[in-house]
């Protein structure tokens, strides 16, 4: 199995209230990643990208939103998130 650029595996940080607490006082960090992405890919992509140590990843599968935009109705799509929580002694800087 050939491993994954960590820039697929990782798309974007998660920057939202909830997910700025938990930096702060878990020193947890969230990101929008692949869905076909395990936690082991997650692990090493984030190691990589930010050269820090990773304690532990969970996952969470996200289901799509049904929007409306006038007389259509539609749908957001699917998208997995998954918290990152690092070794006490290292920090990645988002803002």
């Amino acid at each position: 199995m050939e491993a994954r650029n960590p820039y697929e595996v990782v798309k974007r940080p998660l920057i939202t209230e909830k997910a700025m607490g938990q930096t702060e006082y878990r020193n947890q960090y969230s990101f929008v990643v692949a869905r076909d992405a395990n936690k082991i890919e997650i692990k090493r992509a984030v190691e990589q990208i930010f050269d820090v140590r990773v304690a532990s990843v969970n996952t969470q599968n996200r289901a799509g939103k049904i929007r409306r935009v006038r007389f259509r109705v539609g749908r957001s799509p699917a998208w997995k998130k998954a918290i990152v929580t690092l070794h006490p002694d290292d920090r990645i800087d988002l803002v």
